[in-house]
């Protein structure tokens, strides 16, 4: 079972990266693996800054360990996800987030994740419409209730208190999610994750290549900055991974290379 699940994770990510790379004819991801030092496994570590991507990052991790973080129930737990960001050079292009993950401790396992977005200023009802398509189309044949009911999950989750806003347009989110079917639970996981290239590329197309004025770059520091902000005080992701005794640099990956406060 965890076989299959890393399998298919760490091959979504190598997609991922060949992707994302197809943007930067002269750039490449630098990969840099870590080992678990609380316990067995480890991950890896890939960022890209580019031309385009002024900052990627899409980790692999699977980690085994004695003590699950942030729970009531303690004993020895397995961890395994995909997570990524991008922070465009063009402000006009919007930072996207995506995380797959899943996790058994000593009596239960569960799947989590979902994929987001969040315009640095420059909304698009177009891309809005595309993105949340996507992410629609990808759920509804596993049950008509998911995506309304992921899609209001992303928008409490990603609700930044001090500032009384949404980080983005939303997205879909779930965490600790287990039906009771493992086999129909895992299908619905897998297609979150393979359909979020669907979601993304066609944006980025587009996006990538619209004029910007500096005025235009100083309007998206500063939106950055409210990123940084919600994933130092409220990500859950962030608080797992220092807890459990995870990779600073893997987990501090989400921070955007300039921001502005």
């Amino acid at each position: 079972m965890e076989d299959e699940i890393v399998s298919f994770l760490k091959k979504l990510r190598e997609e991922i990266i060949m992707q994302f790379e197809a943007f930067e004819p002269t750039k490449r991801f630098e990969r840099k693996p870590w080992n678990y030092r609380s316990g067995k496994g480890g991950g890896e570590i890939g960022i890209l800054r580019g031309d385009v991507f002024e900052k990627a990052a899409v980790n692999w991790s699977g980690i085994q360990g004695t003590s699950l973080p942030m729970e009531k129930e303690s004993g020895p737990f397995f961890a395994t996800g995909v997570s990524l960001i991008t922070h465009m050079r063009n402000p006009k292009a919007p930072t996207v987030h995506m995380n797959i993950r899943f996790i058994r401790s000593k009596s239960t396992f569960w799947f989590g994740g979902g994929y987001d977005l969040t315009p640095m200023g420059f909304p698009n009802e177009e891309d809005s419409r595309h993105f949340l398509g996507v992410a629609e189309k990808a759920l509804t044949p596993h049950g008509a209730e998911l995506y309304p009911t992921f899609f209001q999950n992303a928008k409490e989750y990603f609700y930044i208190k001090h500032w009384k806003k949404e980080r983005g347009i939303g997205g879909i989110f779930f965490d600790k999610y287990n039906s009771g079917d493992f086999d129909k639970d895992l299908d619905m996981w897998k297609s979150v994750g393979s359909t979020f290239l669907e979601s993304i590329l066609p944006i980025y197309n587009k996006r990538t290549e619209e004029p910007f004025t500096e005025e235009d770059r100083l309007k998206q520091y500063k939106l950055r900055a409210h990123y940084v902000e919600f994933n130092l005080l409220y990500d859950r992701g962030t608080k797992f991974g220092f807890l459990s005794g995870g990779n600073p640099e893997a987990i501090l990956c989400s921070m955007p290379p300039v921001a502005m406060w």
